[in-house]
């Protein structure tokens, strides 16, 4: 079932493509901004629990002094890990003020990279190639395995 549930999405996604060259566009800047919402948004008080301010003291032990901003991925995952698999606005915050930088400068690797989930994820997280040829694989593996 989830075989061909993934497979009528890469269906869609193909020919929303195929019909628009600015499918591209918005496909790709999906996840380049954010809305504020009850539960992720930066007025929410968020910090790092006791184990992992332990954790974070170890963490910035691995820098010098004044590269502290040089952490920043370490402590954006540990932040992650903390909220259950996602990253919300106030903990990009707390890093932030840890690290002593700008949020601007948080945001900009949480944004870049892909290991960083700006909202919330289900229980199984599958991401998939955008590229044409390995779409087209992609889904052809996707029909031929079968759940069970």
């Amino acid at each position: 079932m989830l075989a061909r549930l993934a497979s009528q999405r890469f269906l869609e996604i193909h020919q929303a493509f195929r019909q628009s060259p600015q499918a591209y566009r918005s496909f790709s800047t999906a996840l380049n901004y954010h809305l504020d919402t009850p539960d992720n948004n930066p007025d929410l008080p968020w910090e790092f629990s006791e184990s992992n301010k332990a954790k974070v003291k170890e963490i910035l032990s691995h820098y010098p002094s004044n590269y502290k901003q040089s952490a920043v991925i370490p402590l954006l995952d540990l932040a992650q890990q903390q909220h259950g698999g996602w990253l919300p606005v106030s903990a990009m915050h707390a890093v932030a003020k840890v690290i002593e930088v700008a949020p601007i400068r948080v945001y900009e690797v949480a944004t870049f990279y892909s290991m960083f989930n700006r909202s919330k994820v289900g229980k199984y997280h599958l991401l998939v190639c955008g590229i044409h040829l390995l779409i087209l694989r992609q889904l052809k593996f996707f029909l031929s395995v079968s759940i069970t």
